[in-house]
């Protein structure tokens, strides 16, 4: 039976949130005028919104954005023009940051995608983020051999409806010939856990530094992160699955996760 690994892009992939995507976010408000900024905190809250023009776009609803900024548009129409060119300026400076080598690849992701490809499964990427930069983030952390391998990237405004909605998995699912039963997903947040479970996959969780104390309770397993050998190892948070992953998460413990 084919079977699917697919791999939510940030915090999963690298740690891109607190020193990609919000650095980013905040260079393109100065370079753009706009007298905001994200602290740490207030974008993990932000994390919980799913993709990141919808971030950008609450701001509209926040009294103190709209008074720091008198020039912010009224107009509807307005406002979303601005924000596809806040998100593409921001995108643009995201992959510049992922180019640089300034965010090392979360431990065992690359040696675990290998694992699987040798085992047979196919491999795959679902994310909220805009495809540039998710494929950007790919290419660094796996090398352009095993990102080749890749069947399926799906990123960005591909589905209507975003995380904890289950659409972008089950357009994988579609997309890949394979069923939801038969792939398995490693998400770093309660977001992507509910929509890996609402499409009927099993779920494994790497913690974050701004996940770690949410809702894990549809995850079959919970890791601090996969874990390499002579590296960072892999402490288990919880375990709902057959799998038994001693200093690093393997293939052989995916097969459990599958099949409890």
């Amino acid at each position: 039976m084919r079977k699917a690994l697919i791999f939510d892009c940030d915090g999963v992939l690298g740690d891109t949130e607190q020193y990609g995507h919000l650095p980013a976010f905040n260079q393109m408000w100065r370079e753009m005028g706009v007298p905001w900024e994200w602290s740490v905190e207030e974008y993990g809250r932000k994390l919980k919104i799913g993709g990141g023009k919808e971030r950008m776009s609450s701001l509209f609803r926040e009294p103190a954005f709209l008074e720091a900024w008198p020039a912010c548009p009224a107009d509807e129409a307005a406002r979303k023009d601005l924000v596809a060119l806040w998100h593409k300026r921001k995108s643009a400076i995201y992959r510049e940051i992922i180019n640089s080598g300034r965010i090392p690849p979360r431990p065992g992701v690359k040696r675990l995608s290998e694992e699987a490809l040798a085992a047979g499964w196919t491999l795959a990427v679902a994310s909220t983020s805009a495809l540039e930069s998710v494929n950007a983030v790919l290419r660094h952390a796996m090398g352009d051999a095993t990102a080749n391998r890749f069947a399926l990237v799906l990123a960005g405004d591909v589905v209507k409806a975003k995380k904890p909605a289950p659409d972008i998995y089950l357009m994988a699912s579609e997309k890949l010939g394979i069923p939801p039963g038969a792939c398995v997903v490693v998400e770093d947040s309660n977001n992507g856990v509910e929509s890996a479970a609402a499409a009927g996959m099993k779920c494994v969780v790497t913690v974050s530094g701004y996940t770690r104390e949410e809702d894990f309770s549809k995850a079959s397993i919970v890791l601090t992160c996969l874990g390499d050998p002579g590296g960072e190892r892999c402490e288990v948070l919880e375990n709902r699955s057959a799998a038994r992953p001693g200093a690093w998460f393997t293939a052989a413990d995916l097969e459990k996760v599958l099949h409890p």
